[in-house]
């Protein structure tokens, strides 16, 4: 089988430690033959770590999509979040498959337009939610779809930094992300939560979002990334959620890059269900993730967990398991013309909740769907 022959538009930061190592690790299945980024020397180094013989490098994207030469069939978008929707537009205009990096857009209006291009297109189309490739989110999601836990009526979609801001690339812009840690590690957490429940039909959505730690002098003070520029930093540092489901289920949803809190933990969710309950703890406070049931027993409460024994998370070649999983995933749907694991429709959804606690934090109101 030939080859799908890809092209990576954005040569930074998650491409180079998730897309670039992924695709390497399926090479058997694709080929990189093109890159773009307005940083050109950025282009040329992926270019030539990562690329065939003879791969191009653009700095334009649209210069790229025309060259008819090159018989691109896939683009990956891994852009600043302001970008994912001409881009992913133009690529789908183009007649090409689409892979964007979360979040699908930072506003609904553009997730729309993705949405309307990718139906004409008629190509495949998914977004960069990794974490549903982990071990432990695959398990808990099995138990969800077997009913174990049987209706989950309450959750809480964790995302919380106690003080790891990233100082590098434009996170701290607002312009250019649509947002802080809500719309970068909050959509995470809250895409694995709703993938869990199933359940995507919002009602409505309460928020506070908050600009303390960020814009204080002493604040970037203990960051794990190195000190911020407090003159600079635009977006929140914290922001909160309480979302209403269609079947009255909740869902509480913490995002922080900086908070003063013990336990940082990240792409991580708390569920409570009728017949048992489950805790998946990821992230800063946690060397090994955690996978942790709830139940009741002959009468009495026991817990659960996942052996750690046999789980490898990272191997040679630099990319984490999940990731090569979410390639392996995606590049076979494309190959064989199935499904991907994240559905558009649904990090539409993600979009919608967290454009809603932006604009309910913002009015003061409680937004409804």
């Amino acid at each position: 089988m030939a080859k799908i022959r890809a092209a990576i538009v954005g040569c930074g930061g998650i491409a180079n430690q998730k897309h670039l190592p992924a695709f390497k690790a399926n090479a058997d299945k694709a080929e990189l033959v093109a890159f773009c980024d307005i940083i050109p020397e950025r282009a040329e180094k992926a270019a030539k770590e990562y690329g065939v013989e003879g791969a191009k490098v653009f700095t334009d994207y649209n210069e790229m999509l025309a060259d008819k030469s090159l018989g691109i069939e896939l683009v990956h978008v891994l852009t600043p979040n302001v970008a994912h929707c001409p881009i992913t537009v133009a690529a789908f205009e183009a007649g090409m498959h689409v892979m964007c990096e979360k979040p699908m857009a930072a506003t609904t209006a553009d997730a729309q337009k993705m949405i309307d291009a990718w139906k004409k297109s008629g190509k495949k189309f998914t977004i960069g939610y990794q974490n549903r490739f982990r071990d432990d989110t695959l398990t808990l999601h099995a138990s969800c779809e077997a009913g174990e836990l049987g209706d989950i009526y309450f959750a809480k979609a964790h995302a919380l930094r106690r003080r790891a801001v990233p100082t590098w690339g434009v996170f701290p812009n607002k312009a250019l992300q649509g947002g802080g840690p809500l719309i970068d590690i909050g959509t995470h957490a809250l895409d694995i939560t709703l993938w869990m429940m199933n359940n995507y039909e919002p009602v409505s959505v309460s928020g506070s979002v908050f600009y303390k730690l960020g814009r204080d002098p002493k604040g970037p003070e203990g960051n794990v990334f190195g000190p911020w520029d407090p003159e600079t930093f635009q977006t929140e540092d914290s922001a909160f959620g309480f979302i209403k489901m269609k079947n009255g289920a909740t869902i509480y949803l913490e995002a922080a890059w900086a908070l003063n809190i013990l336990k940082s933990m990240e792409a991580s969710t708390t569920l409570c269900g009728t017949k048992a309950g489950a805790e998946i703890h990821h992230g800063g406070s946690y060397p090994k993730d955690e996978l942790i049931y709830n139940t009741v027993e002959h009468n009495q409460l026991m817990e659960k967990t996942i052996s750690p024994a046999g789980v490898v998370d990272f191997f040679e070649g630099g990319a984490a398991a999940e990731a090569v999983r979410e390639s392996t995933q995606w590049l076979d749907a494309i190959a064989n013309d199935g499904e991907p694991l994240v559905k558009p429709e649904q990090a539409f959804v993600v979009t919608q909740i967290l454009e809603a606690i932006y604009k309910s934090a913002e009015t003061g109101k409680e937004v409804f769907f």
